[in-house]
């Protein structure tokens, strides 16, 4: 009785000293992988051990990199868009002079579709979804409000799915996500079928169109900045190809994924997978 009383108290202590110890990589391990969704996430605590702190110590280094090069890459691009819209501005002037009618036309043409990217790429750059914060949200509302908005501008689309779907996320960042599938499946298929389903620990949304599909050789591709498909889809559509690029972009913020499939009937799903604890 005291042998097997000892063997008890022993794995108990064995149990807890493992579960001590190893509580400093499981803290990591959860600040690496809530780095991966927010960037500006709070740094670690540098307390503990010593081999702790300089663990630590790095973990906040790197995150200030990490931060640090984005704040550059943001600021850059700002200035460079700044820069170029005075000798476009320039160029439109010297366009508006031009005696042959159609070269006129097409040259303001060319420079306003250079603004529009410049203004694209900007935007792109600085609504970083992992800036606004989480907040708990109604997404069925969120795609029936887009849907309806949809279809009283005359579109062919609808939404299938529950009338609620609680979940933690950011507003603005999946609305702009899921407006720019809507609008993509009425501009290339014709219409937009939304669909959705809630279990337990995650949620999936597919748009699904009627429209030529992409090819499977393009579906990783398409998720380029700037990446268009020539022919099917092209600059007369509208955009400058950045849609499915904010589309990811917002969905791996809260940890999700994207895929492209072709659907059963022709047409192109795209299937949103979203997990339900907070981003």
């Amino acid at each position: 009785m005291i042998i097997a009383a000892t063997l008890v108290i022993a794995l108990s202590a064995s149990v807890w000293a493992v579960r001590w110890a190893s509580r400093p990589l499981t803290t990591l391990a959860a600040a690496a992988q809530r780095l991966g969704l927010d960037i500006g996430a709070p740094p670690l605590s540098e307390q503990g051990p010593r081999e702790v702190r300089l663990a630590s110590c790095a973990f906040n280094e790197m995150q200030g990199r990490l931060q640090g090069f984005v704040r550059d890459r943001t600021q850059m691009l700002a200035a460079i868009s700044h820069d170029l819209r005075t000798p476009i501005t320039r160029m439109r002037l010297r366009a508006e002079l031009m005696d042959d009618p159609d070269q006129r036309r097409k040259m303001l043409s060319d420079l306003a579709e250079m603004e529009t990217m410049i203004a694209a790429t900007l935007s792109f750059a600085r609504d970083d979804p992992a800036r606004e914060s989480p907040k708990p949200l109604d997404l069925a509302a969120l795609l029936q409000s887009l849907v309806a908005d949809a279809a009283d501008a005359g579109a062919a689309a609808t939404y299938d799915g529950p009338a609620h779907v609680a979940f933690t996320g950011r507003p603005t960042a999946l609305r702009r996500a899921f407006d720019n599938l809507i609008r993509n499946a009425l501009a290339y298929g014709g219409c937009a079928r939304v669909t959705a389903m809630a279990a337990e620990d995650t949620v999936t949304v597919a748009v699904a169109d009627d429209g030529p599909g992409i090819p499977p050789e393009e579906r990783e591709r398409v998720f380029e900045p700037f990446y268009r498909i020539e022919g099917s889809r092209s600059r007369d559509t509208g955009g400058v190809g950045l849609g499915l690029a904010v589309v990811r972009s917002a969905v791996r913020a809260h940890g999700g994924e994207v895929a492209l499939d072709p659907g059963p009937s022709g047409g192109l799903t795209v299937t949103v997978t979203l997990p339900r604890g907070s981003p």
